[in-house]
């Protein structure tokens, strides 16, 4: 109790505290919304057609098939937690808070619970998310799927979830995080902490697909221990006023990686800030991020890296590249490395530019017009390969990205 009572002051100082990057949001703007609101659902296929719709959109199949769980949130409320693996552990925060005690030692230690107002609203406000677990030596081949959706307009939504991977044991989990078609305005925070055992794997898939006057804030940090993997898509290619989001990976243990690979699509007036970090301080740690963006229309996009090896034989690529499409578009990349021991290899590349107008010519030439032809070209940029996943998963992640790049 003096854990928690600790962390409730540190959040209340917390609660006027800006971000030190992205826009200032007015949290008063958006109504909190109690837990509960929302009747549960045995199956994701009791949702409303148009709901479905909006969740294969992300990348979450409503029927489960290929799937092992299905958790998901709707505004503050869980409506649907059911999981048939017996590797794996899946249930609301609340749930897993009640059933585990020793939880409160992983709450708000990937992430601070003072970082600034939106770790604090999620530490004070209405208790959401998910609990997920997978059990020491399983490996589960199919993905657990999850879905953040926001129904009612001007909602506050909050999530704070919490991911522990066992020792020895594999992890699949795809996210997508939605509104609903009548939803014009609302406000999504999500911390999201990640505890990776000696010699496990994690591998997260998310997609937004966001209304476009919805504001985004996500948190996240990932622990890794020795012989630990991490590995992370994402994929944004829908209109959203804002998003800021800087997800921080810790390779504490020896041989631990990380492979951070996002997919960015800028349109109409959208402002992404996004970005990863990862700190190496355990040996032979090493990190990967390669990002693909694309900018279109008044969009503004801020890609950022920072690479920092703090001991011997770490080693980091960092790699970003851009293209704009707009002259009232933009594409500001920030490689950052940072090394502070004798022996690592740390290296960045970037790289903004336009399409080939050859490439251009060359397609028309084959009949295709030149917006046709624009559209191939920036679709077939943006489809990178998703390296380290399963030829099942890799195969509906790719059909998820090529769903993501229809409106590109």
């Amino acid at each position: 109790m003096l854990q928690s009572n600790t962390l409730k002051e540190k959040a209340k100082k917390a609660k006027e505290k800006k971000a030190a990057l992205g826009k200032d949001i007015e949290l008063e703007k958006f109504e909190r919304e109690e837990t509960g609101e929302h009747e549960e659902i045995e199956s994701l296929e009791e949702l409303p057609q148009k709901t479905k719709n909006s969740l294969l959109k992300v990348g979450v199949d409503p029927t489960g098939e290929g799937r092992v769980g299905s958790f998901m949130q709707l505004d503050q409320s869980k409506i649907c937690s059911t999981c048939s693996s017996q590797n794996i552990e899946m249930m609301g925060i609340q749930q897993a808070m009640d059933k585990y005690n020793w939880l409160k030692d992983y709450m708000w230690n990937a992430v601070s619970v003072d970082t600034d107002k939106y770790t604090a609203e999620a530490a004070l406000g209405e208790p959401g998310g998910y609990f997920i677990r997978s059990l020491p030596g399983t490996k589960e081949v199919f993905p657990i799927q999850a879905c953040m959706f926001i129904g009612d307009q001007n909602v506050r939504q909050t999530a704070h979830n919490i991911v522990v991977a066992e020792e020895n044991s594999e992890l699949h989990i795809i996210t997508g995080c939605s509104t609903g078609s009548d939803v014009q305005s609302a406000l999504h925070i999500g911390v999201s902490e990640f505890y990776i055992k000696k010699g496990a794997k994690i591998t997260f898939t998310m997609v937004h697909n966001w209304a476009e006057q919805v504001e985004v804030r996500p948190r996240t940090g990932i622990v890794l221990d020795d012989d630990a993997t991490y590995i992370n898509n994402y994929i944004l290619t829908s209109p959203v006023k804002t998003i800021q989001s800087y997800p921080t990976a810790y390779c504490k243990g020896e041989n631990s990686r990380v492979l951070f690979q996002s997919i960015m699509g800028g349109q109409k007036d959208s402002i992404m800030d996004t970005g990863t970090r990862a700190i190496l301080t355990g040996k032979n740690s090493s990190a990967e991020m390669i990002t693909r963006a694309v900018s279109k229309d008044q969009s503004q996009l801020y890609t950022r890296g920072h690479l920092a090896g703090q001991s011997q034989e770490v080693k980091g690529h960092l790699e970003c590249m851009g293209l704009v499409l707009s002259d009232e578009s933009m594409i500001y990349s920030v490689p950052e490395l940072e090394g502070s021991a004798t022996n690592l290899e740390l290296s960045h590349e970037a790289a903004v530019g336009k399409i080939a107008e050859e490439e251009v010519l060359y397609l028309m030439s084959r009949g295709f017009t030149e917006e046709e032809a624009a559209s191939m070209i920036v679709r077939g940029f943006l489809s990178m390969d998703i390296t380290g996943l399963p030829p099942e998963l890799a195969a509906e992640t790719k059909r998820m990205l090529d769903l993501s790049l229809q409106g590109m």
